[in-house]
């Protein structure tokens, strides 16, 4: 049969997200890295009082309201502020705007894979680079490379790790393209990379679906200076945020207190859980976000994925080159995490003796 499609949209693979489970099943998900915390109680003060008269008329454009909030609480100008579907619309943007067939999109590996997809839509040309085992930012091997964007994730997925800011500085200051640091989970993590943007190829991008729980309704932003934002603008869809999300954000935004509260909680979670998962003879490595990525005593992670997912229990399995034989978990509720920990020990002697083996 003839292809309707491009040659490269034929030769991708796509991008493939968690599982999601029926929104009536018990299945404990943890899987996505969403909060398992709900919404500030603000966002639902909005849902309750939102104006129909909203509903029959195109939003605002530019996500004013939700905009000014972001430069309240993060201290910037609002022209240095644009809002995106998701903070993967962002990534997307930045790719359209800055890239064409003959240029080069680097990134160091393992990441977030939908950079690998994004590159391959428009078609850029990507290249790879491998993290050491220390995850120590290539920061020579970035640059030699040249690229038109430069995709860094900080803290990483599926790592967990951060970038220091000053690798971070070092990188923009070297790199002739435009630096795109990724800061979706920064509200896990000890440290931000917003100081960065005083440089003029550097973009931070963030998201509401991580730190603020609202994953379901694809709202995240990007700090840039004006002038890199302006391409961006050109290539965005004219009304790409809905009136509802635009108010949501806004409210979710100004609940600081809240946020922090739920991050704190995780935090928590994230150390008591690699405990007892260190205890079990996993090894579980240091993370700044609201996941782990862990590796069986064995290294038999798809066989453990499997059997949990018959229990009922979602976590990550990456059938991806040097992801193998590692899972990343969610940090859920304690009672969540507590269930995970209960089941994984009572998987623990099969996989490892006769034919359990996997």
């Amino acid at each position: 049969m003839t292809s309707f499609f491009r040659a490269e949209v034929d030769a991708m693979t796509g991008y493939i997200p968690g599982e999601q489970p029926k929104s009536d099943s018990k299945i404990i998900k943890l899987n996505s890295n969403e909060n398992p915390y709900p919404p500030s109680p603000k966002v639902k003060d909005v849902l309750q009082n939102f104006d129909w008269e909203w509903l029959r008329r195109y939003p605002d454009a530019s996500a004013t309201d939700f905009r000014n909030a972001i430069s309240e609480v993060l201290n910037v100008p609002t022209d240095w502020i644009i809002v995106g579907n998701g903070s993967d619309e962002v990534l997307n943007l930045v790719i359209r705007a800055c890239t064409n067939s003959q240029s080069k999109v680097v990134y160091p590996m393992p990441t977030y894979i939908l950079y690998r997809t994004l590159v391959e839509m428009q078609p850029a040309q990507k290249v790879e680079i491998d993290y050491p085992e220390d995850y120590k930012l290539p920061i020579d091997e970035l640059v030699k490379v040249d690229g038109a964007v430069t995709f860094i994730a900080t803290p990483n997925s599926p790592s967990g790790h951060i970038v220091p800011v000053e690798d971070l500085r070092e990188l923009a200051t070297r790199l002739s393209g435009v630096l795109v640091i990724d800061e979706a989970y920064v509200d896990f993590a000890s440290s931000d990379a917003l100081s960065v943007v005083k440089f003029d190829n550097v973009i931070s991008i963030r998201t509401l679906s991580k730190g603020y729980s609202l994953a379901g309704i694809r709202l995240g932003f990007g700090i840039a200076n004006p002038k890199l934002l302006q391409g961006l603008y050109k290539v965005k869809d004219s009304y790409n945020i809905d009136a509802i999300a635009c108010a949501i954000g806004a409210a979710a935004m100004r609940d600081q207190d809240y946020k922090n509260s739920c991050a704190e909680k995780i935090k928590i979670s994230r150390v008591k859980l690699s405990e007892d998962l260190r205890k079990i003879g996993f090894k579980v490595w240091d993370s700044q976000t609201n996941f782990l990525l862990v590796q069986p005593p064995q290294g038999n992670a798809e066989y453990l994925y499997l059997r949990l997912k018959e229990q009922g229990i979602l976590i990550r399995y990456f059938q991806q080159e040097g992801l193998e034989d590692k899972l990343r978990i969610t940090v859920g509720t304690d009672e969540e995490n507590q269930v995970l920990v209960e089941a994984l020990i009572g998987l623990y002697p099969s996989p490892y003796q006769g034919e359990g083996k996997g």
